[in-house]
């Protein structure tokens, strides 16, 4: 077996074990639900929700986003500077010039935030009692937990499954991208240096992801099989890259897995900024330790972009 192969494979086992155990902790333990909490218990749940918070926040902006304009540009460049060959004249080049300063990349991560906004705001409309300030719930894996629409306070904790499905794709899309990035690596050193930056930040993202599904209500047996099928993600990406590196890369995939990142990347931004944000900021308690928890959260993924 050959050395990149082998590191390769211990990658696939590292990214599938830690994102299970990571996403479990939070739904194996009793100690992580926050509806029997009280006093000091309940105040750390919360500002462990606030870093978690944070950490989407800082997993949105400063990984999501930051490569999908990455990717979009530079299969946008890629397809222009091919283009460029074949034209003449300089109406030709100043018309080239003034697409490619088009922000391309803001407006496909806008169209995942709008189409997820869309969806949601179509089942507020399909959903019979929704306008009006009433509530409407919805089952998911057995489990009444959603609340659709109210005029009110927002309810604590939150039920919103449509929200945590939108996460959980999103999420998966992602990770798949992560997963094929490692597969591609050229090099055992580039490899594992990917890698490492990956699980730095993807068990933190997960750790997360469990403990929204325990605050939301989900039944232990539906949050398992989400994160499962969320750890299942990272290693199928990296079976596709080292498949990719074993045959011919086609031209326009590239462009196409960019893309897909793109409305990933704004699928995830509406679910942060929208739900688990405000969320975990709408109680009046400790405003300044939790604005410390959503730092502390979003500064160490900024730290993991280093690598990432």
């Amino acid at each position: 077996m050959e050395p990149q192969l082998g590191v390769k494979i211990g990658c696939f086992f590292a990214l599938l074990i830690l994102t299970l155990v990571c996403g479990l902790i939070p739904i194996c333990f009793k100690w992580f639900q926050i509806d029997a909490a009280t006093g000091r218990h309940r105040r750390v749940l919360s500002l462990l929700g606030c870093t978690s918070a944070g950490v989407f926040l800082g997993a949105g902006l400063m990984h999501m986003t930051a490569e999908a304009l990455e990717g979009i540009d530079s299969e946008i460049q890629k397809f222009k500077m091919q283009n460029r060959t074949e034209r003449e004249g300089n109406a030709s080049d100043d018309a080239d010039s003034a697409q490619m300063e088009y922000p391309y990349g803001e407006l496909i991560i806008s169209l995942g935030f709008f189409f997820v906004f869309f969806l949601e705001s179509l089942a507020l409309q399909c959903c019979p009692g929704a306008a009006g300030g009433t509530t409407v719930q919805e089952e998911w894996g057995g489990t009444h937990v959603l609340e659709l629409h109210s005029h009110g306070p927002p309810p604590s904790p939150s039920k919103r499954p449509l929200r945590a499905l939108v996460l959980l794709l999103s999420l998966s899309f992602h990770s798949v991208f992560e997963g094929l990035a490692v597969g591609l690596q050229p090099t055992v050193a580039t490899t594992i240096q990917l890698c490492l930056a990956v699980l730095a930040h993807k068990g933190l993202v997960v750790f997360g992801v469990g403990l929204r599904l325990v605050r939301i209500g989900t039944r232990s047996r539906w949050a398992i099989l989400s994160i499962l099928s969320l750890a299942l993600m990272s290693p199928m990406g990296l079976v596709l890259g080292l498949a990719v590196t074993q045959g011919d890369f086609k031209a326009g995939q590239g462009l196409a897995q960019a893309v897909l990142e793109g409305v990933a990347a704004g699928t995830f931004l509406y679910v942060t900024f929208l739900e688990i944000l405000p969320r975990e900021l709408a109680g009046p308690e400790d405003p300044l330790a939790k604005w410390g928890c959503v730092a502390a959260g979003f500064a160490f993924m900024a730290f993991i972009a280093l690598w990432a």
